[in-house]
């Protein structure tokens, strides 16, 4: 299954509440008007597609109604895909330059997926035949080291760990030196979600960036942030406080197939302006896929028969 197919299905539950909730808003009629915009507007924000980015939607509607004071559906989608399309292009037109080797850290709270992605990342890359290095300094988390030695074995990547409770600094240092020696291409950093001591997790993970800064030129080259998309207005709440703490380069949106809530996509790339980088549409290896604002679009819309089934 191509990409666009991919998306399509992590799209489904989104795409089946928009197209039932735009159902509900026409009635039957081929058209709406002023007096439905309070409807629609709790209808985009319930998709948690960001308040900024409904006022933009809503803008757009009530000037394509001035003429004759109504709107049919293929109108309000295209305006809706068109705003949509425009907002995750622009956050992500920054190009990130690939050094050797390229650092990714990965960061977020327990639970969203973060070790699942930093291994199936790794397996992206070496298939691709590119030599990857994996840092388990998630240290407070046994489960999390084991479950990134798994996913090592299963990409064929080298792993650096240490005993539970360790130092993860210590892990990062070591993971560094060992991808200059091993001429990685690639080394991506598991950190902790939380931590079980006094320490401050927003220091502990400035910590890690700085010593892997101290040993390759530049890095980390990206920090990305794993969300579960499950977790709607929340992700965006976390995006906002590791961004401060943090700067972000990206966003890894996991468990988009079991949310109808696809719509924080927008969001965090509308108030954030931080692009999504990757998106998790299922369980397998394969399932964490590049992301693309066009698909991701067609995906909402256009992707299977879900917008014949309510109207």
């Amino acid at each position: 299954m191509g990409i666009l197919g991919l998306i399509g299905k992590g799209l489904t539950k989104t795409k089946e509440a928009l197209s039932k909730k735009l159902g509900e808003l026409f009635g039957g009629r081929d058209y709406i008007c002023a007096e439905d915009l309070d409807e629609l507007e709790a209808m985009l924000l319930q998709a948690d597609l960001g308040q900024s980015t409904v006022e933009k939607i809503l803008s757009e509607l009530k000037s394509r109604m001035e003429a004759d004071g109504k709107a049919d559906r293929k109108v309000l989608e295209g305006i809706i895909s068109g705003i949509i399309g425009e907002i995750l292009s622009a956050s992500s037109k920054t190009e990130i330059q690939i050094h050797k080797p390229h650092v990714i850290v990965l960061l977020g709270v327990n639970g969203t997926g973060k070790t699942t992605s930093a291994g199936k990342m790794a397996y992206s890359l070496s298939r691709q035949g590119k030599k990857v290095v994996l840092a388990a300094a998630d240290t407070f988390r046994a489960a999390a080291i084991e479950q990134l030695e798994v996913w090592a074995e299963r990409a064929g990547a080298e792993l650096v760990k240490h005993k539970q409770g360790s130092d993860p600094s210590a892990v990062a240092f070591d993971a560094a030196k060992a991808a200059i020696n091993r001429d990685a291409d690639y080394l991506i950093v598991d950190t902790a979600g939380r931590l079980h001591t006094k320490s401050n997790l927003m220091e502990e993970l400035k910590k890690v960036g700085k010593v892997i800064g101290g040993q390759v030129e530049s890095a980390p080259h990206e920090t990305l942030l794993v969300i579960d998309a499950t977790t709607g207005q929340n992700g965006l709440v976390q995006a906002r406080e590791f961004n401060k703490a943090i700067p972000l380069t990206g966003i890894i949106l996991t468990k988009l197939d079991g949310t109808a809530k696809g719509g924080i996509v927008v969001a965090v790339s509308e108030e954030l302006g931080i692009p999504v980088k990757y998106v998790g549409v299922g369980e397998s290896a394969e399932d964490l896929r590049p992301f693309d604002a066009k698909e991701f679009v067609e995906g909402l819309f256009k992707v299977g028969e879900v917008d014949n089934a309510v109207s």
